[in-house]
């Protein structure tokens, strides 16, 4: 049973890679699969509910899979990878109808991730509350905002260059925000 679920969502993230978000058809992810539709239904309800579940395991499988961080922009370091890997068919679901659902759980992977670097980081113990929550909404929205970006000029810049040169930029500029 799980495997046949697993297989549902690699066909739908090969065909996510292949065309956009809404010229998939329960048909294609079927016929990828060499399955009938009623296994389909029996494990998703739709597309979007298809959809909805691989990115929340894909943000979990991201936020398992990356408990240390060395500092808060290499946190970044997971998604980035991510993303390049996947290009095409991030692209398609950010230009989709769940852009929004997308960029949701987006947030949510990239404040869980600055959120787990806080607790580990000898560097923030010293600071008030406040100043840790300001410092993770900053992170996380440079997180997201670096991203968003990203998908906005059809990824024609090479995204993990960029966030090493914006590392070393705060970093060597500004150790007062660690």
């Amino acid at each position: 049973m799980k495997k046949t679920k697993e297989t549902i969502i690699d066909a739908f993230w090969q065909l996510l890679e292949e065309k956009p978000f809404n010229k998939i058809t329960v048909q294609n992810i079927v016929e990828r699969c060499a399955l009938n539709r009623n296994t389909f239904y029996y494990h998703f309800q739709d597309i979007p509910n298809l959809t909805e579940y691989t990115v929340k395991l894909w943000a979990d499988e991201i936020i398992q899979n990356n408990y240390e961080f060395g500092s808060p922009m290499t946190c970044l370091s997971p998604l980035v990878e991510e993303f390049i890997k996947h290009k095409k068919a991030f692209q398609h679901l950010y230009s989709s109808s769940q852009k929004d659902e997308f960029i949701t759980y987006m947030n949510h992977v990239a404040l869980h991730i600055v959120k787990m670097f806080m607790k580990q980081s000898s560097h923030y113990v010293s600071r008030s509350e406040d100043e840790k929550e300001t410092l993770t909404h900053f992170y996380k929205c440079l997180m997201i905002g670096i991203l968003i970006d990203w998908l906005e000029c059809q990824g024609d810049y090479d995204l993990k260059l960029f966030v090493e040169k914006i590392y070393h930029l705060i970093d060597s500029s500004s150790q007062t925000l660690l």
